[in-house]
């Protein structure tokens, strides 16, 4: 197939584009202004177009010059650290999200195109209600945390906007892989500490695995939302010690919830304490999907060069304590 990617430039656009390729998919990737990121994308063998998604005329224009088979959206604006609020960091982002999922889709149906698949998120999104681990059926948080409304209500915007017009929505877990990680820095320096019970969940994927997975949407996905994340989601006083000893560094401190929640903000303390994590088996038994990182545990030994027998001691460490 032609297929046009958003986004093409990014940590996981260029883990795609290859695959797509070696698939035997033509590719038109995007990229924003950087004659580096063209290179790049031209050396993966993409042909490479420089587009703002924000500006529908331009998105218009570049779909219906590349007269793909399918789009897939894969544009954010994650640039590094967080701030208190999430709306703040993730700005520009849901702007890309809301705005940049409509043009694209309005050119999709201007070019005839009805495969379109696009990014959205699954962690810290599901109900904190029931069991700790959640499928694509169940529901989502009714009212986000203050700070976080613009950016839950544009994830949301992505899932009904995308399998309204009988798209794939692929909810990925939190991605890892890339040495530019933002959560790297402050865990190395302890600045990333276990909050209250430590027993929010979270589902990880490794930017490899997403990029499969994306593949495998494309080939055989049907309309509607799958989670794509890894096979053991896992509570944060369980997987944030094992990335530190990965990283070399000293164990996560620990701090009470009331304290988090005058440092970090009232998201901060849900994240870290009540959030639920996501099941794959959806993606898995319909995309004919394999992960080649099926576990944190052996991901982030892989990524960030710890030895996979160090990263087994470290989680037994964690489960001990």
């Amino acid at each position: 197939m032609r297929v046009f990617v958003a986004g093409a430039s990014g940590a996981i656009g260029t883990r795609l584009v290859p695959q797509l390729i070696a698939r035997g998919h033509e590719v038109t990737g995007t990229f924003t202004s950087s004659p580096e990121k063209a290179e790049r994308l031209r050396g993966l063998g993409a042909e490479a177009v420089a587009l703002d998604l924000l500006d529908a005329a331009a998105v218009r224009r570049a779909v219906l010059a590349a007269k793909p088979d399918a789009i897939i959206h894969q544009a954010t604006a994650l640039t590094g650290g967080f701030s208190r609020k999430l709306d703040k960091t993730f700005a520009q982002t849901n702007l890309l999200r809301t705005e940049g999922t409509d043009a694209l889709l309005a050119a999709a149906r201007e070019a005839g195109v009805s495969l379109f698949v696009a990014q959205s998120f699954a962690p810290y999104r599901y109900a904190r209600e029931g069991g700790m681990i959640k499928t694509e059926d169940d529901p989502l948080i009714a009212t986000p945390a203050k700070g976080t409304e613009q950016t839950f209500a544009a994830m949301a915007h992505v899932d009904k906007a995308v399998t309204g017009a009988g798209g794939i929505a692929l909810r990925y877990g939190g991605f890892y892989g890339d040495t530019g990680n933002p959560l790297l820095k402050p865990v190395r320096r302890r600045l990333f500490p276990i909050i209250g019970n430590g027993e929010g969940v979270m589902s990880y994927i490794h930017l490899d695995d997403a990029a499969t997975a994306t593949v495998a949407a494309l080939e055989h996905g049907q309309g509607g939302i799958y989670n794509i994340v890894d096979d053991d989601p896992a509570p944060l006083r369980e997987w944030l010690p094992v990335l530190a000893s990965v990283l070399g560094a000293k164990p996560p401190r620990h701090m009470p919830a009331w304290l988090a929640r005058l440092v970090a903000g009232e998201d901060a303390v849900n994240m870290g304490t009540g959030s639920r994590g996501a099941s794959n088996a959806k993606a898995k038994r319909e995309l004919g999907w394999t992960l080649r990182y099926p576990s944190w545990r052996q991901g982030f030994a892989a990524a960030y060069g710890s030895a996979p027998a160090q990263v087994r001691n470290a989680g037994s460490r964690a489960g001990g304590a």
